[in-house]
C-alpha cells in the first residue's frame, strides 16, 4: 500500500468508490490508524458523541451487506427516481466502519433558559450534533485515503428501518443511530475526480456575492436532469464532458463559471423538501 503524506493531495484523492477488488485484506494496525482519525475530529463541547464499529470478519461483512441490499431495494420501491446503485460491492470490502451517533450528548450543548428561544437552541443543538458526526466521518474517509485505500459514505444507515436492522446485528441501542457507513477496499479501477463547482463560484470574499447565488431553477434542473451524471461521472470539470452542451443546455455557464446569477437577484425561500419539477427523475417516479 502506498501511503500519501501530503494533506492537500489526500483531500483531492478522496473518492467515493463502489467497485472493489476481491480477496484483499487490511491489517488491524491500519484500521486502528483510520479510526483514530475519526477520534480526533472536532465535536460540540468536546463531547466526542460518536462510536465506531469496525466490521472486518467476513461473516459479519456478509451480514452487513445483506442489510444494505435490503436498504437498496427499499430505495427502488419507495424512493423512485433516485439514482441509487447496487450495494453488492460491499461483499468485496476489506472492512466496513459504522459511525454511530449518541444523542444523549446533546444535553451538553447550549440550552435556552426561556421558552422564547427553546426552538432556536434545540435546532442549533441538532446542527452541532450532526456537524460533529460529519467531521468524524470525513476524518475517517481521509484516513482511508492516507492508507492508500478508498471508501464511500453510505448515509442510508440513518434510515429508521436500516438503523433498526443494524442495531440488532451489531448490538448498539436502537435509540442511537448509524449516521455513516464507510466501506473500505482496494479500488477495482482508478477513478478520476467527481464534478466540483469552480472555486471562484463557491468562494466569497468578505461578503456573500449575489452573482454567485444558485437560483431555484438551477436547483430544480440539477435534481431533475443533471444529478445522475454529476454523481457518478469521473470528471472534475463539467465543461470537459463530451456531451456538456447537450446535458447542460441553457445552464452551461451557471455550472461551469463564476457567475450563476447574472441579474444578482436573491430569491425568497421556497419549499425544497421534495422534488418540484417534471424532469426525468420525477417522470420515472410517476411511472413506477
Amino acid at each position: 500500500m502506498k501511503k500519501i503524506n501530503n494533506f492537500i493531495e489526500v483531500i483531492k484523492k478522496r473518492r467515493s468508490v463502489r467497485k472493489f477488488e476481491k480477496g484483499k485484506t487490511i491489517s488491524i494496525e491500519s484500521l486502528k490508524r483510520i479510526v483514530d482519525c475519526g477520534r480526533w475530529a472536532p465535536s460540540g463541547a468536546n463531547t466526542q458523541c460518536f462510536d465506531f464499529v469496525v466490521i472486518n470478519e467476513k461473516n459479519m461483512i456478509n451480514k452487513t451487506t445483506k442489510v444494505f441490499l435490503n436498504q437498496a431495494q427499499r430505495l427502488v420501491d419507495f424512493a423512485k427516481g433516485f439514482p441509487a446503485v447496487s450495494k453488492n460491492y460491499l461483499a468485496n470490502t476489506v472492512a466496513i466502519i459504522i459511525v454511530i451517533g449518541d444523542p444523549r450528548w446533546k444535553v451538553c450543548f447550549p440550552h435556552a433558559s426561556t421558552k422564547m428561544f427553546e426552538k432556536e437552541y434545540n435546532d442549533n443543538n441538532e446542527a452541532i450534533f450532526l456537524c460533529s458526526l460529519g467531521a468524524a466521518i470525513q476524518n475517517i474517509q481521509l484516513g482511508v485515503t492516507a492508507e492508500g485505500l478508498t471508501s464511500a459514505w453510505l448515509s442510508g444507515s440513518g434510515e429508521e428501518k436500516t438503523n433498526s436492522d443494524l442495531s440488532k446485528l451489531l448490538g448498539y441501542p436502537n435509540w442511537m443511530k448509524a449516521y455513516g457507513t464507510i466501506p473500505i477496499g482496494y479500488p477495482a479501477k482508478t477513478q478520476n475526480k467527481r464534478y466540483r463547482r469552480p472555486l471562484e463560484q463557491c468562494l466569497h470574499w468578505n461578503k456573500y456575492e449575489p452573482k454567485q447565488y444558485r437560483t431555484h431553477s438551477q436547483v430544480d434542473f440539477y435534481e431533475s436532469a443533471l444529478r445522475p451524471f454529476a454523481m457518478y461521472r469521473d470528471e472534475e470539470q463539467i465543461e470537459n464532458w463530451p456531451d456538456f452542451k447537450e446535458k447542460l443546455g441553457i445552464w452551461a455557464n451557471a455550472f461551469s463559471s463564476q457567475i450563476c446569477n447574472k441579474n444578482e437577484k436573491l430569491e425568497r425561500k421556497q419549499n425544497f423538501s421534495k422534488p418540484r419539477t417534471e424532469g426525468r427523475s420525477t417522470r420515472r417516479r410517476k411511472l413506477q
